[in-house]
């Protein structure tokens, strides 16, 4: 359960320097169904994927200076479905 593990290390370093990005996002979200004043909120999960993911697959492309190979790995998905994600946000090289 190496991904497990990681995951939480990356948990528990994320609190020694700051808040983890767990917190970040319970904050963001209270404050988003806040800003709706009693509106309800449609297709919320599209919304939130759409909001991480860019930035997520940029950020590890960005890591791994293009590598696909090492970005897949990374993320724990093939390279099939991360390339569909690259072009997906406009990320493909």
């Amino acid at each position: 359960m190496a991904s497990k593990n990681s995951a939480n290390n990356a948990t528990l370093n994320a609190s020694k320097v700051g808040k983890p990005l767990r917190k970040h996002t319970e904050e963001a979200l209270q404050r988003y169904f806040k800003s709706l004043n009693g509106d309800r909120p449609g297709e919320l999960y599209d919304l939130v994927m759409g909001e991480v993911e860019g930035p997520l697959f940029k950020a590890v492309m960005d890591y791994t200076q293009g590598n696909q190979s090492q970005a897949a790995g990374i993320l724990g998905i093939n390279r099939g479905t991360l390339r569909k994600k690259l072009k997906t946000y406009s990320l493909l090289q």
